[in-house]
C-alpha cells in the first residue's frame, strides 16, 4: 500500500515541540487534501494542522495530550485509498500534492513576509476566516469545551465527561470545572494531597523566557508619577468622535501613542543587543508588544509599524490582537518581531510594577492604576488622575540617565497630549 507518513512540521519562528489537543480524524477515516486533522498547541497559539495528503488515516502516532517534538511522526495516511478530486486522480498528482500542501501549510502557519505584513496592516478585515470543511466520518462523542479549558481541566484531574455544560451549546466553562474542583462541605479529615502541574506548552516557554532575560539582561527599573488628567479628558474627547462609536477606546491606546513618539528623541530604547556580532541593533520602525493575559499564560502579540498609527487605530490593533492572544488565535508572526513592550498592570487594580524585559527588545513600560489622587498644581492643592509609570531596561544598552530622560518625556506627552502631534 502506498502508505505515507506525515510528520509534525515546525509550526513557527523558535517553536520546537507541540501538545496534541485534540484529533478531528480518526484511524479508518477517508481525508481530502487541505482537511483540518488535528489541533495543536504549541508554547504560543492552538494551530489547527490540515492533511498535506488525500487517502485513509492508517494510524495516529499520538493521544490527545502527548508532547511531540518537530518532525516526530503524526500520522500516517493510506494516499492509493484517497477521497475523490483531482488531487487523488493519479499518482503523479499525489506525488505533486504533498510539497504544495507542505507550503500551503507554512504559509497557513507561519505567513508568507510581504503578504502578512499587509494584511496585518488592515485594520478592520470585513467577514472572518473562511470555512474549511469538517473532518468525515461519524462525530466523534466529546464534551464540548475550548481548548484552553480541556488543558484546565486536564491539568487538574477533571473528566469533562463527567460534567454539564453551562455554556453555549453546552459548552463546559472554566467556570463549569472550578465547581467540580469545590469541596464537599461536609466535616472530616482536611485533604492533605498535593497536586503536581505538568510545565509544558505555554508555561514551560514563559518559565524559559523569563530566565533567558532575567539573567541575561542587566535589568534596572525607574519609576515616574503621571498626572494623567489630562490624558483622561482627550480619551474623552475621543470617544465622542463618530469613528470611535464602536471602539473600546482605553487609556493605553494613548499611552502606545505617546511611548512610539518618544522613541523618536529616544532611539535606543527601540532597539536590542546583539550579543553574538558585539553590536546594538537600533530598529527604525516600532513593533509595539502588548503583554496580555490569557487563561493559559503571559503572551505578547505586537503591533506591527505602532509608530505610523494614530489612537484610534492603535486602539483598534490592541483590541484585535489581544483578542487573539486570549482565544489562542494568533498567528505565530504577531508574536514574534517585537521592539519594545507595555505592560498594563493597571488593569488589574495594582499601582506600579518592576516588569521583566522582553528579549531580546531593550527596554518595557509598565503602566499602573489611574484613580484621582492629591497633587500640587501651581503651588495648589488638588485631586488629580495619577498613574505611576516605570521602565525596565537593558543597562548594557543604555544608561540610567538616558533612561530617565526618556521616562521624563514620556510623562510631558501623557501629561499635555497635544504634544502628540507636535
Amino acid at each position: 500500500m502506498p502508505e505515507r507518513e506525515f510528520k509534525l512540521p515546525d509550526l513557527g519562528e523558535g517553536l520546537t515541540d507541540g501538545e496534541v489537543v485534540r484529533w478531528l480524524v480518526k484511524e479508518g477515516d477517508v481525508v481530502t487534501l487541505n482537511q483540518p486533522i488535528v489541533e495543536v498547541e504549541t508554547a504560543k497559539a492552538v494551530v489547527e494542522i490540515p492533511a498535506p495528503y488525500a487517502g485513509t488515516v492508517v494510524k495516529l502516532h499520538a493521544a490527545e495530550g502527548d508532547t511531540l517534538d518537530v518532525g516526530a511522526p503524526l500520522l500516517s495516511v493510506d494516499t492509493g485509498g484517497g477521497a475523490g478530486g483531482p488531487e487523488a486522480s493519479t499518482p503523479e498528482s499525489r506525488g505533486a500534492a504533498a510539497p504544495q500542501a507542505e507550503q500551503e501549510l507554512q504559509a497557513t502557519l507561519v505567513g508568507p513576509g510581504e503578504r502578512q505584513q499587509a494584511r496585518r496592516r488592515r485594520l478592520a478585515r470585513p467577514g472572518g476566516a473562511p470555512t474549511r470543511p469538517g473532518p468525515t466520518g461519524p462525530p466523534q462523542q466529546r464534551p464540548l469545551a475550548t481548548p484552553p479549558v480541556r488543558k484546565y481541566a486536564k491539568d487538574h484531574g477533571v473528566d469533562l465527561a463527567m460534567l454539564t455544560g453551562t455554556g453555549k451549546d453546552g459548552r463546559v466553562t472554566h467556570e463549569d470545572v472550578d465547581r467540580a474542583l469545590e469541596p464537599v462541605a461536609a466535616g472530616g479529615t482536611r485533604d492533605r494531597s498535593e497536586e503536581r502541574i505538568p510545565v509544558r506548552g505555554t508555561r514551560k516557554q514563559i518559565a524559559a523566557a523569563m530566565v533567558a532575560s532575567k539573567f541575561s539582561i542587566p535589568h534596572v527599573t525607574e519609576f515616574l508619577t503621571v498626572d494623567a488628567t489630562s490624558l483622561m479628558a482627550l480619551r474623552a474627547r475621543l470617544r465622542t468622535l463618530p469613528a470611535a462609536a464602536d471602539l473600546k477606546l482605553t487609556p493605553l491606546a494613548i499611552v502606545a501613542k505617546a511611548l512610539c513618539v518618544a522613541v523618536r528623541q529616544f532611539p535606543l530604547m527601540n532597539s536590542s543587543w546583539d550579543e553574538d556580532a558585539g553590536e546594538i541593533v537600533v530598529k527604525g520602525y516600532v513593533n509595539l508588544g502588548i503583554a496580555t493575559d490569557t487563561p493559559t499564560g503571559l503572551l505578547v502579540p505586537n503591533i506591527k509599524d505602532a509608530d505610523t498609527l494614530g489612537i484610534l487605530d492603535l486602539s483598534r490593533e490592541l483590541v484585535r490582537l489581544t483578542g487573539l492572544a486570549r482565544e489562542r488565535r494568533a498567528a505565530p508572526a504577531d508574536l514574534t518581531g517585537g521592539t519594545i513592550t507595555i505592560t498594563n498592570v493597571g488593569g488589574f487594580g495594582v499601582e506600579t510594577g518592576t516588569p521583566i524585559i522582553n528579549k531580546p527588545e531593550c527596554a518595557i513600560v509598565a503602566t499602573g492604576l489611574i484613580a484621582p489622587r492629591p497633587w500640587v498644581v501651581d503651588g495648589q492643592l488638588a485631586v488629580r488622575e495619577l498613574m505611576t509609570t516605570s521602565i525596565s531596561f537593558d543597562h548594557r544598552v543604555v544608561d540610567g540617565a538616558y533612561a530617565a530622560r526618556f521616562l521624563a518625556h514620556l510623562r510631558d506627552l501623557l501629561e499635555d497630549p497635544a504634544l502628540l502631534s507636535a
